[in-house]
């Protein structure tokens, strides 16, 4: 079986528990409108015919080949039958598969009578391999002493047997057993369900195994049975041996067998210890931090202190639930064996499979919940088997319980579910449809109470009531009518900029819309975002992905490298997607938009020369996307960014994102030929915009002014232009930098910047004494930063 969230069964069993007398298609149908999906139906063997038990009568040596035998065989025809056989383990007496004459082999082989190396053979023994069984023998498939001569073989193995495979949702670990997809299928069909009658063994010796519970939050109940004097080489019936193949088992030993056929029967996980390998009691405990075990899959872990483990007085002797020791397993020397069948909270189990790098079906099971009424019942099943196939003394069962979960009482209303599912279903049929799911409903004035079972960990409130009789009731029963309504669409506010109309204005510029996980390294948070205490995952999905994201510039540059690495050499990204990040223990989570620009400014072409793209190409993109806005820019630090090449986004004396260039530390690191462009903004910001105003179109003519003003290097231009923006005039329609100049004629440690100014009023045409009167506050404004007009 996989261990992951599949169940895959026989369709023999099940219907030797629940037969509704479906085809296997029709019962796959059935348990997918259920809501347990079924994801796939085979049979258990293909398509093969003419093959019959044979007994081997004689075998004597090919005259002209060392490794052929001619055999007479017992076919059940009425006479021996020669055939010459090549496979190592022949013999007589064997009872064995064969193919006679017109028989038709999977692959389309056919069978006819033929001569190799001159002697006749007619028909051929057949190996599983040849049959589409699964091989454990270099050889022929040998079957029992007691199969019947001439018997077709496909009746005898049931080999038209169907497997089903369902896709089990976490909710539902009630039906990773044939017990619970049997009462599943009873309810959705109404048929009696013949359960196998469990009985208790009498003990016949005093032998028991002490238990003690030193966890009991962790495990609510332990259950524990020694049998001693059993037969370890005993051999796995056929019939256990193929239900077990048959749901994705292979067959270890006897014991090991019934411990995974009880648990694929009853949905109970139970382990065998070697008895003798035991010292003292077994104490139920969490592990000590560095204890190790040596596990049955021959990896030896570390254990932690949140880990479960069944220890003895000297050592671990398992993870509980998970995985037993090497040190107390079961062997063909055992002679003397402890079962255990134990009850383990979900929440201990949980993650400890990712935690230590290997599960188990009997994880599986018991993460998800398993039945915590269930163990008594299973013990006294195995410890029938084991009487059955591998004999021995019973002792008596001993028993240790913690704290087990409460059962909680849930009330349906008939009203609220015709209200709910749009369809009235009589209070009679509701009774029925919980009782065949064993819910045992009590009548009330309005509906019904339902005690939650203890296999059903999901039954908590109403709902999950209506939804267990909407599934067996038949959602395909439900009429198909359509709801009428008008739904109003809200405009937008004035202020707000469509959500899209970014991403659109986004890709006119070239980028493409990425998406990328909101779970990252805690190396990219760490070069990135200097973030040393990130949000960290309880139970990441991949132990790389274990911290929350407070930059997406982590996930644009993993994508900018995918794309390098498939020669796209010129690449434009952006995302729009929440950050988070944490202050004194309180979560907080922004949208952002942030961009990347790598490779050429422009597709290459003729008509231009080939750039790479900078720092003001990006910005230039950024500029339109905050057009509704003053901005500023203002040189920062950033721990992604060059520090030279860096810059804050500024709304209203606001930061609101960064735009740089890469840090070249980790363009070095993240493998990248060259740096990218970046940019980060809040999302909020770039979707404000002011409200629409509207003013004339001036009709007289403006006038231009340009002054060259002579300030120090340290003199940004940025603070001479904020600087003269502080003239206020309503003829000031712009003040810009059109030239910056440096050398002969202007001081050393000097530069001089030229300034155009644009001029134009609604109302009149300017006069010369209005403009010089503003020049002149541009001048005198200009010296408050030592900015000296340029002679």
């Amino acid at each position: 079986m996989h261990t992951g969230s599949i169940m895959q069964f026989s369709q023999n069993w099940l219907y030797s528990w629940v037969n509704p007398q479906l085809p296997a298609e029709q019962l796959a149908h059935l348990l997918t409108m259920a809501g347990l999906e079924v994801e796939e139906t085979s049979l258990a063997a293909p398509a093969f015919s003419g093959v019959v038990i044979a007994e081997v009568k004689t075998v004597t040596k090919h005259p002209d080949a060392d490794r052929l035998n001619i055999t007479q065989i017992d076919a059940g025809t009425g006479e021996l039958i020669q055939i010459v056989c090549g496979a190592p383990n022949v013999q007589p007496g064997i009872k064995v598969p064969c193919a006679l004459p017109g028989a038709i082999l999977p692959g389309n082989f056919k069978i006819k009578p033929t001569k190799m190396r001159g002697q006749i053979s007619n028909g051929m023994l057949c190996s599983a391999k040849e049959l589409g069984l699964p091989d454990e023998v270099n050889g022929l498939l040998i079957l029992p002493a007691d199969a019947p001569v001439g018997n077709n073989i496909r009746d005898y193995l049931e080999l038209d047997d169907y497997l089903l495979t369902l896709k089990i949702t976490p909710n539902r670990a009630d039906c990773l057993s044939i017990k619970g997809i049997a009462r599943e299928v009873g309810a959705l069909t109404q048929t009696v369900l013949n359960p196998i009658e469990i009985t208790p063994n009498q003990p016949t010796t005093e032998a028991c195994q002490p238990v003690s519970i030193n966890a009991p939050e962790d495990c609510g109940r332990f259950l524990s049975r020694v049998v001693r004097g059993v037969n370890s080489h005993a051999a796995t019936p056929a019939w256990l041996k193929q239900r077990l193949e048959r749901s994705g088992l292979r067959s270890i030993n006897a014991l090991v067998d019934i411990g995974n056929y009880v648990m694929l029967e009853l949905g109970q996980p139970l382990h065998m210890f070697d008895a003798d390998k035991i010292t003292g009691k077994l104490i139920v405990r969490r592990a000590q931090e560095g204890e190790t075990l040596a596990c049955l899959n021959e990896k030896t872990v570390t254990l932690n202190s949140n880990t479960l483990v069944v220890a003895d007085e000297k050592q671990v002797l398992s993870i509980a639930g998970l995985m037993g020791g090497a040190a107390s397993s079961v062997t063909t020397d055992t002679q003397n064996v402890v079962i255990e069948s134990a009850w383990f909270t979900p929440d201990i189990i949980a993650g400890k499979a990712r935690q230590y790098g290997f599960g188990s079906d009997s994880s599986f099971r018991f993460e998800r919940g398993v039945d915590f009424n269930l163990q008594q019942e299973a013990i006294e099943r195995a410890t029938t088997l084991i009487k059955q196939i591998c004999g021995g003394d019973i002792g008596t069962i001993t028993e240790a319980t913690g704290i087990l979960p409460t059962t909680k009482q849930v009330k349906v209303r008939t009203a609220r579910v015709a209200k709910v599912l749009g369809v009235t279903i009589a209070a009679a049929d509701i009774n029925i449809i919980l009782q065949h799911l064993g819910l045992n409903p009590q009548t009330c004035e309005d509906g019904f109470i339902v005690t939650a079972p203890s296999f059903r960990f999901d039954i908590e409130i109403e709902a999950d009531l209506i939804e267990e009789i909407g599934r067996v009731y038949g959602y395909e029963n439900i009429p198909d009518d359509h709801t009428n309504g008008k739904l109003n669409m809200v405009a937008l506010p004035e202020t707000q900029k469509p959500l899209f109309s970014i991403y659109h204005q986004l890709a006119n510029c070239g980028y493409q819309e990425v998406v990328s996980y909101a779970f990252v390294e805690e190396a990219w948070e760490r070069d990135l975002a200097d973030n040393t205490s990130p949000i960290r995952l309880q139970n990441p999905i991949a132990s790389q992905l274990s911290v929350m994201r407070s930059t997406l510039f982590g996930g644009l540059i993993e994508i900018l490298h995918n794309n390098l690495n498939r020669k796209q050499n010129r690449v434009r990204l952006f995302e729009v997607a929440r950050v988070f990040d944490k202050q004194d223990e309180k979560y907080t989570q922004t949208k952002k938009i942030a961009g990347l620009a790598y490779g050429s400014v422009l597709p290459e072409q003729w008509a231009v020369t080939t750039r790479n793209v900078d720092f003001y190409d990006v910005k230039n993109d950024v500029a339109g996307l905050l057009s509704a806005h003053t901005v500023d820019y203002r040189t920062a630090q950033h721990p992604a960014l060059h520090p030279g090449r860096t810059a804050e986004i500024i709304i209203d004396n606001k930061v609101i994102g960064v735009i740089g260039e890469l840090h070249p530390r980790w363009t070095q690191k993240y493998d990248l030929p060259q740096s990218p462009i970046l940019f980060e903004l809040d999302l909020s910001a770039v979707l404000t915009q002011a409200r629409i105003t509207y003013q004339p179109v001036s009709k007289f003519q403006p006038v231009r002014r340009d002054l060259a003003f002579i300030v120090s290097e340290q003199t940004t231009a940025e603070q001479l232009i904020n600087t003269l923006a502080t003239v206020k005039h309503p003829a000031i329609q712009e003040i810009s930098i059109f030239d910056v100049y440096r050398g002969k004629g202007i001081a050393e440690n000097t530069k001089s910047l030229a300034i155009k100014i644009i001029l134009q009023s609604t109302e009149q045409t300017l006069t010369d004494e209005e403009v010089e009167e503003i020049m002149k506050k541009f001048i005198d404004i200009g010296g408050t930063i030592g900015a000296q007009l340029r002679t």
